[in-house]
């Protein structure tokens, strides 16, 4: 009952967060000193030409009317006409919603497969020249720039040993399917040479989105562990003889996940950002891509709908955290 109620409860503040969210991206993509008519009408457009496209996207009317607008089409589901493709933003979301998901998924995985035993290790091995090392490794993956970082693996992996593709989410025209995450449609389709090509592909974007995310995981995890190994229970275990790994993953590493979940929902929504900046170098076709293109194109619909989307799987990720918890923690029931 307590985890249905805490369901209700962040569900009831979904509407009003997403309408915030909406309003203050509205706000400030509109006081950006830009005319995105005259954008689209090119350098030659008359005066009346002008007039014709502010009128027609309503670029003429009172800002709190556009705004009011905006919001009630975006509750019937219509986020515009995007002004840099000429279609429904809703469908530019869904088509390129894959793509992003797809990369941002397997970022997070590897960030997590990687960073939980690491943190664990340093944290049993605290003040060792292991532990020294890897708290190197972490600050690095926190101060490095992630457009750096993707010159850095395509000038390595890509040039000079040639084992990765440098961009791209794909060779040829992709697996057919029905998910739009090629490697589970190639899988299902038994193409494993496609599989293999999309897997390659992948290779360099989601380790430059997991190294600062397993930077974060590594250093939170790590102080968990060492936070909880000087418990009671800890002790109690040991005076009644049960095996150390037992005692470390099976009662520390439970108890000391609860602030590590925390950051997996925060470092999740700064893949879903930081995802723009990877997408740009990598070509890859994604809703980042999607959204700099509508920034250089001062493109407000595709640029709101790129941020309703943020805040949507923001907002679901921490409800699922929230929920891990709760089914994490003991003492949440």
């Amino acid at each position: 009952m307590r985890l249905l109620g805490l369901i209700a409860r962040r569900l009831v503040w979904v509407p009003a967060t997403l309408i915030g969210l909406v309003v203050l991206v509205f706000v400030i993509s509109h006081v950006v000193p830009s005319d995105p008519a005259r954008i689209l009408a090119g350098e030659n457009a008359t005066a009346a030409q002008l007039a014709a496209l502010r009128h027609q996207y309503g670029f003429d009317r009172p800002l709190p009317e556009q705004l009011l607008r905006y919001i009630i089409d975006v509750g019937r589901g219509d986020m515009g006409v995007s002004l840099y493709t000429q279609t429904p933003v809703a469908s530019e979301v869904w088509r390129r919603l894959p793509a992003t998901m797809e990369l941002a998924v397997y970022a997070m995985a590897a960030a997590v497969l990687f960073g939980v035993p690491l943190g664990v290790a340093a944290a049993l091995r605290r003040n060792s020249w292991f532990d020294h090392a890897l708290r190197v490794l972490t600050v690095s993956g926190l101060a490095i720039a992630a457009f750096w970082l993707a010159i850095l693996l395509q000038l390595l992996f890509a040039m000079w040993l040639n084992l990765t593709p440098v961009q791209g989410r794909v060779s040829d025209f992709g697996p057919s399917g029905i998910t739009g995450f090629y490697t589970i449609d190639a899988a299902l389709a038994g193409d494993w040479a496609s599989e293999l090509d999309v897997l390659r592909h992948l290779a360099l974007p989601v380790m430059t989105l997991a190294f600062p995310a397993m930077a974060t995981i590594v250093r939170f995890t790590r102080a968990g562990v060492i936070g909880t190994l000087g418990s009671f229970f800890v002790d109690y275990q040991r005076a009644m003889g049960v095996p150390w790994r037992i005692t470390v993953w099976r009662y520390v590493l439970r108890s000391a996940l609860t602030g590590t979940l925390t950051q997996i929902g925060l470092v999740f929504g700064n893949l879903l950002a930081g995802a723009v900046v990877v997408e740009a170098v990598f070509d890859w076709p994604g809703l980042g891509q999607f959204a700099v293109n509508s920034i250089l194109q001062s493109d407000y619909n595709a640029i709101l709908g790129f941020t309703i989307y943020v805040g949507v799987m923001f907002i679901v990720v921490n409800l699922l955290i929230d929920v891990g918890q709760v089914l994490l923690d003991p003492r949440g029931r």
